[in-house]
């Protein structure tokens, strides 16, 4: 047994599940779920791995917010109400929400169950505790050479930041360990220090290095939030019901939109100009990012608003180069800023980073009814779509959704 706890800070996480955690209580308090884990690369893992994995989730039982964690969300997150507070003091994981298994031909299988405001909060330690244990029972972990990660990751800061680029980093679900993303952090903040840059190092999405570094926790929703209200009342009005569940909560906070959960079309029917204006930007996670970039300004364009005064964020499968690539050409359109997540965190000789997912498939409103919805992703990335095939037709269909 790995002796080694991978998690051990309540705030080890992403803000974006802390802050739908929030919108989901505030909106769809008695929602009830079910996640499944996806390895896209079929991974055969080391015989016992799902006992490791299962002992590490135990583990969380033992963690719990500190004072000190709620004092920097205070100070930093101004837009989560004071009522959340109280309630992640007594947030407790448990081990009865997640069940974890490994086939005879050694592939692993991972599923939750239960409250939406509970579960949300599992993913991305989850992922991260998978990915670590991996490279930990391979041997791999042994190769992660930390101060050549330091340098790495001072040379990507320095091309972004010459370039123009704001950027952030967002690498806790798959990277190599969490000491990577500590030096990773660090590095960006030392070189963003160092002189002053034509670009910006934003900060981290992972809440507790955001604290120990003193830099600005960036986040705001994932496509789960979507997907979730999809399965519950339907794809067409989903996006309509999302922003207006998200400035119930935040009131303009956090006004930055994912918009691809069913694709831009859809979105586009939904995307009138009170929310246009009300919302600071969008971000791009799927498809062409030059295609979706000429969409965002074409529809701010048809709502005689100028493209150029909102934010859209870039999220979608960056690495330095592309992140450079694409600044170059979207400031004439918008205010970019990139979102860069394995190519910072996984980036290491001779390591392969994890292509490992954990999605939302199913939910029902409330607990007391006797079945579950089937939720689905329809992705702006031709045949990338997530969930059942029959599903996806079904939401395609509906959606008259055209490839």
């Amino acid at each position: 047994m790995v002796q080694k706890q991978i998690i051990t800070h309540f705030t080890d996480d992403d803000l974006y599940k802390l802050s739908m955690c929030c919108a989901v209580i505030d909106n769809f308090p008695r929602a009830r779920v079910k996640y499944e884990f996806v390895d896209r690369d079929k991974t055969v893992y080391p015989k016992g791995f799902a006992d490791e994995v299962r002992h590490q989730i135990e583990l969380l039982e033992q963690v719990v917010i500190t004072d000190e964690e709620i004092a920097f969300m205070r100070s930093r997150c101004y837009y989560i109400p004071e009522w959340f507070y109280p309630y992640l003091k007594g947030f407790r994981y448990s081990r009865d929400w997640v069940s974890v298994t490994q086939d005879a031909d050694g592939h692993l299988h991972i599923a939750f169950e239960g409250n939406w405001s509970d579960t949300i909060l599992l993913e991305v330690k989850v992922l991260a505790i998978v990915s670590e244990l991996y490279y930990i029972v391979t041997g791999q972990a042994d190769k992660l050479d930390y101060e050549e990660c330091y340098r790495k990751s001072y040379a990507k800061a320095e091309r972004l930041l010459a370039a123009g680029c704001i950027y952030s980093d967002f690498g806790t679900r798959r990277r190599a360990s969490q000491e990577a993303e500590d030096t990773v952090v660090r590095a960006m903040r030392d070189c963003q220090n160092s002189r002053e840059w034509a670009g910006r190092f934003v900060g981290t999405s992972n809440v507790y290095l955001a604290m120990k570094y003193d830099l600005t926790p960036v986040g705001t929703m994932a496509h789960e939030f979507i997907c979730g209200i999809g399965g519950m009342y339907g794809p067409q009005m989903a996006n309509h019901m999302a922003m207006e569940a998200w400035r119930h909560t935040f009131r303009g906070a956090l006004g930055t939109f994912l918009y691809d959960s069913f694709g831009w079309n859809i979105f586009a029917l939904n995307f009138s100009e009170d929310f246009a204006n009300q919302f600071k930007g969008l971000r791009v996670d799927s498809g062409d990012n030059r295609e979706q970039l000429m969409k965002i300004a074409e529809k701010y364009e048809q709502l005689s608003i100028d493209p150029r005064t909102k934010q859209v964020i870039f999220s979608n499968a960056l690495n330095t180069d592309r992140a450079i690539e694409i600044q170059s050409f979207a400031t004439q359109y918008c205010q970019p800023s990139f979102g860069i997540g394995t190519h910072f965190t996984n980036d290491f000789e001779g390591i392969k980073p994890m292509n490992i997912v954990i999605k939302l498939v199913a939910i029902k409103i409330t607990e007391s009814w006797n079945f579950y919805n089937d939720t689905c992703k329809l992705s702006e990335d031709k045949g990338k779509h997530t969930g059942k095939p029959e599903v996806i037709e079904r939401f395609k269909q509906a959606l008259h959704f055209e490839e």
